[in-house]
């Protein structure tokens, strides 16, 4: 049977409150470290959380000091952290690239960057094509990521993402900073299905586990770019 999924979005980052998306790789506010006591509070208190077996966390550092910050009392009783690349952030602004996996791994070295695409941090050249800030390589990239965990084991898993890959590649949902959401896999249609997910009740009906997100719901890709638009240096 597919894992069940908590999916969260990281706390305030600097970009967030600047609106400065220039910044590369930026880290987390004084008000997103709050904000990380009040969501590992409230996973604490979920009983699937208490579950969890496996956290999957996007490689950049507002969300890795995200994960560190609330499951660190999952990561005590030996769950593992491990990075992924399919889990970052949409778009190819400095806010949304990541820094080198030397870098955040001399930084933060209790996470697993083993499984990390060599291509990271590479979001525009042709070699990192799957990473590409256009609606068809960000619609398959959270394909990608969904087929990766609907085969894992663990029954429940944490993945530690970002709101626009969340909200236009995987759920369909808004997320709020340090905000997160319950999904199991729904029924595959048949070969070449693809993989889509099932809120569960109580986060969909509230807007979130804690609360703080919009209800409403967006179609995947909205407003997504076909083409890869040109960077602003």
């Amino acid at each position: 049977m597919p894992p069940t999924l908590i999916l969260i979005r990281h706390a305030q980052a600097e970009h967030n409150s600047t609106q400065d998306y220039s910044l590369r790789d930026p880290g987390l506010t004084e008000l997103g470290w709050k904000q990380c006591a009040e969501l590992r509070k409230g996973l604490m208190e979920d009983p699937l959380a208490q579950q969890a077996e496996l956290i999957v966390v996007s490689p950049m550092r507002r969300t890795i000091q995200t994960a560190l910050a609330t499951v660190d009392w999952l990561a005590e009783k030996g769950v593992k952290l491990q990075a992924d690349a399919h889990w970052q952030e949409n778009t190819a602004k400095p806010c949304d690239v990541g820094s080198a996996v030397a870098t955040v791994a001399d930084e933060f070295p209790g996470i697993d960057y083993s499984a990390v695409d060599p291509v990271w941090p590479d979001k525009t050249s042709r070699a990192g094509s799957e990473y590409h800030y256009t609606k068809t390589a960000i619609i398959a990239r959270g394909q990608a990521a969904l087929q990766k965990l609907h085969g894992r084991p663990e029954k429940v898993i944490i993945v530690v993402s970002h709101s626009g890959f969340l909200r236009l590649s995987v759920t369909g949902c808004w997320f709020f900073n340090a905000d997160y959401r319950v999904f199991d896999f729904a029924a595959m249609g048949g070969p070449g299905s693809l993989y889509q997910l099932e809120q569960h009740a109580s986060t969909k009906a509230k807007g979130g586990g804690l609360g703080h997100s919009l209800t409403e719901q967006v179609p995947l890709g909205l407003d997504l770019p076909e083409e890869m638009p040109e960077i602003e240096h």
